[in-house]
């Protein structure tokens, strides 16, 4: 099962993976620094929830684990897994609409909220397999 054991890590290209949907009780990290940033990441078996400098970033129900996510000012892309589908939101610009890419297919235009909220679902065919996501600013 993929998971991040230290629940938030850099890796070696500068990305973020963070997140362990196998754990029973919540658990959190924070005051992680990551580019001059405060994380914080909550995660178990029901969410995982990710914060930076106190805002929402990543919502997942239930939990998952993120690998290698990139977030620009025109795109946010990462690899999600978990042991079952899952709702995913993101905190993107407000009333701005985005292309949604799930394992490069493209499942539509959608526009955030006025709190800028972004909510999709994604299909785990097993919890030992990565799923591409990639939201891009239309």
């Amino acid at each position: 099962m993929p998971v991040v054991s230290e629940l938030l890590r850099t890796e070696k290209d500068g990305s973020l993976s963070f997140g362990d949907y196998t754990l029973d009780t919540k658990t959190k990290l924070s005051d992680y620094e990551y580019k001059g940033d405060k994380y914080k990441v909550k995660t178990f078996n029901e969410i995982t929830k990710l914060e930076r400098n106190g805002a929402f970033v990543y919502e997942s129900v239930p939990g998952t684990a993120v690998m290698n996510m990139n977030a620009t000012d025109s795109e946010v892309s990462f690899l999600v897994s978990g042991s079952e589908d899952s709702q995913i939101t993101l905190e993107l610009e407000p009333e701005q609409d985005y292309k949604v890419f799930i394992d490069k297919v493209n499942i539509g235009k959608m526009k955030t909220n006025l709190g800028g909220k972004l909510v999709f679902s994604v299909e785990f065919d097993s919890d030992d397999v990565f799923v591409a996501v990639k939201v891009v600013k239309a």
